[in-house]
């Protein structure tokens, strides 16, 4: 991942996380709510205020079947809204050239259409995506889980 990339236009930087960086992107997933698995910081992108504060983070995360996902999208409170996200997940999409997934809460498939993902179908999805699919299609009908899961692609 390539160095610090800062935009006189924002009010945070980009870089490639450190494992000094870790503890803050442990504790931004959790307070977001999301997926705690698989969170390795050497395939973190990090956006940082400039006294150095963490406020965003992301990943692209290689699964065992040979498959990307890009995950652990995590902005604070107070920084949504400002193209942290955005910012994050272009860093992360222009340094893959080939195909990545992604799971998400059906409500945010339009966010991420702004990308070029589109909603996979069952039979081209790589296992691990399959298996999730699954799972979250069990826990929603049991009435866990109110919103639906997406599984995306985006081609490279």
């Amino acid at each position: 991942m390539a160095n610090e990339t800062r935009d006189i236009h924002r009010p945070f930087a980009l870089r490639a996380a450190t494992q000094a960086d870790f503890r803050a992107i442990k504790s931004l997933i959790h307070t977001v709510g999301i997926n705690p698995t698989g969170l390795d910081w050497r395939r973190f992108a990090v956006a940082v205020k400039p006294e150095g504060e963490l406020v965003g983070c992301g990943q692209l995360k290689p699964h065992r079947d040979g498959s990307h996902e890009l995950a652990s999208i995590a902005v604070i409170r107070e920084m949504r809204g400002k193209g942290v996200a955005r910012a994050i997940i272009e860093r992360l999409l222009t340094e893959h050239t080939g195909d990545v997934y992604l799971t998400c809460r059906a409500s945010l498939g339009p966010l991420y259409r702004k990308f070029g993902f589109r909603t996979a179908e069952v039979a081209e999805m790589p296992r691990y995506f399959r298996t999730v699919k699954r799972f979250a299609n069990l826990i929603q009908r049991l009435g866990i889980m109110e919103e639906g899961l997406l599984v995306m692609k985006r081609e490279g």
